[in-house]
Formats: structure tokens, sequence, C-alpha cells
């Protein structure tokens, strides 16, 4: 019978190795010897979930605003807002933070607080003012576009207390908060269309401007505080329980001129303040955001 001595080479070979266990692959990594090795990259399907229910507010804006449901359209962008504002924290919560989340929910951020105000606007007021109508709410969402585009690309955070212009979730507030508390005073939208135009306007340059707003990341919830605190806290929960289209614009609006008081309290204490950003980088560190 032929031998077969590359057979045998190869068979002796293979009896020589030694023998692993089922777990040795779990003992490799915990040395780390497996960390050159790819990874699979996956899509976490937690926070990801809370981005996705945002975008389908965005949408779902847009959709009543076209069937003239403007009330279900404004109160679509604040429940927007909220699960916007939670995605980030339980990707923190649970470790699942990834490059695909924050491109993600820039682009959910786009539809639903840069696009779906600004069709709101228009269809609810700024339609019978033609040119100058559409135009006001492309300057929004124009707005609203170059102020995530900046968000993203401004790395070098020195002071996290100020956002660089206003955020977008607080501008879409703007324009839905006062769509709301025009529809519960039963104002028609026709009739306030150079307001809205105004505020379209104000929200759309303020988001690219260079004025500082309070971004309340360096609130500790863990420290004490006096019982007044929690008092105040309580009793604005109730008044917007009880009349939150009359509650939410007039809290917004505040928010929204607080940035130009902050912006003049820093000049009047001789610091140089530019609305408008002109070079890549802020002056001031604190405003980089």
């Amino acid at each position: 019978m032929p031998n077969f001595p590359r057979r045998r080479a190869k068979n002796a070979a293979i009896a020589k190795l030694p023998k692993t266990s089922r777990f040795s692959r779990f003992a490799r990594r915990a040395r780390g010897e497996d960390l050159d090795r790819p990874r699979h990259r996956g899509i976490y399907l937690l926070p990801n979930a809370f981005t996705t229910a945002a975008l389908f507010c965005g949408f779902y804006a847009i959709v009543m605003a076209m069937n003239q449901k403007f009330e279900h359209a404004a109160w679509a962008i604040f429940i927007a807002m909220v699960l916007d504002g939670l995605d980030g924290r339980v990707a923190r919560l649970t470790n699942t933070q990834s490059e695909f989340g924050a491109q993600y929910d820039s682009l959910s951020d786009m539809v639903s607080f840069g696009a779906a105000p600004a069709l709101v606007m228009y269809e609810w007021s700024l339609r019978g003012l033609g040119k100058l109508g559409w135009i006001a709410a492309f300057v929004y969402c124009a707005g609203a576009a170059l102020r995530l585009a900046r968000f993203n690309t401004n790395i070098e955070v020195v002071d996290k207390r100020y956002f660089q212009g206003m955020p977008s979730p607080s501008a879409a507030a703007l324009i839905a908060g006062f769509i709301l508390m025009m529809l519960d005073l039963e104002v028609s939208g026709l009739e306030m269309a150079w307001i809205s135009w105004g505020i379209a306007l104000f929200a759309g340059l303020t988001m690219v401007s260079n004025v500082p707003f309070y971004s309340f990341k360096d609130v500790n919830f863990r420290k004490p505080v006096p019982f007044i605190g929690v008092f105040l806290i309580a009793l604005g929960l109730a008044l917007i329980a009880i009349k939150p289209a009359a509650t939410l614009w007039p809290l917004f609006a505040i928010y929204g001129i607080s940035g130009y008081v902050v912006a003049a309290w820093r000049a009047a204490k001789g610091k140089k303040v530019s609305l408008i950003q002109t070079d890549m980088h802020s002056d001031d560190p604190s405003e980089r955001r």
C-alpha cells in the first residue's frame, strides 16, 4: 500500500497541538489576548429607540400641519423634546454611546426641531405673507441645520455651562409654544402673521449667533437644596399642568432673551462679546458649544 507522508505529517502536526477547552477563548479575552481582533459593530437598541421615537414625533408634526391640526403638531414637537433629552442620558447610563447614535440624533433633531417647526409655523401663520413667509420659515430651517452642524464640529469645549447660540430644541419650543398659546386664546394665525414672522427670524438667527445660553449641565441633583427650592419646583410644575398652553411659551421666551442678557452683562464687565461668529473658534472659551 502506498505511503502518504504529507498526510501523516499533517496529522502529526495536528496531534502535537495542545488541547484547548471550550472556555479557553474566554480566558484569553480576560487576559487581553483577543483585543486585536476586529469586533462586530452593532447598533444599540435602547438609546436609538428613543431617537427614533423623537424622529417619529417630528414627522407626525409635519403630517398634522399638512392636515391643519396645529395643536397636535405643536404637542408632537414638545414630546420630541422630551425624547431627545432622554436618549443621550439613557446612552450614558447604559454605557451604549456610539458615533452612529450621535449622528442619528443630529439627523433626528434636524427633522424634529428644524424642518417640522418651520413647516408648522408656515402652514399656521406665514402662508399669507407670500414670499416673505416662506423666506422666514427657510431662515429658521437653515439656522437649525447650521446650528446642528456647528455643534457636531465644535469639539473643543472648555466650559460646558453655556451653549453657543440658542439650542435647536429651545428654538422649536419657542415656535410650538407660541402656536399653542395663540390656539388656546383662539387667535387666528393669519392675524399674528408678522409676529410669527419676527419669532421665526429671531429663533433662526439666534441659533447661529454667538450668544451664550445657559445649558444647566452643571446643576447637581445629588446636592441638598433648601426646602423653598423644592417648593418652587413643585409650584412651577403645577402651573404648567394647570395651563400648559399659557405657561410654556413665556418660559421659553424668557430663556430666548436670557442669552442676550448674559451677553450684555459680559459686555458691561468689559469682556469681549461678539454676537456674530466670524472665525472657527470663539474668543471666549465659555461660549464654545
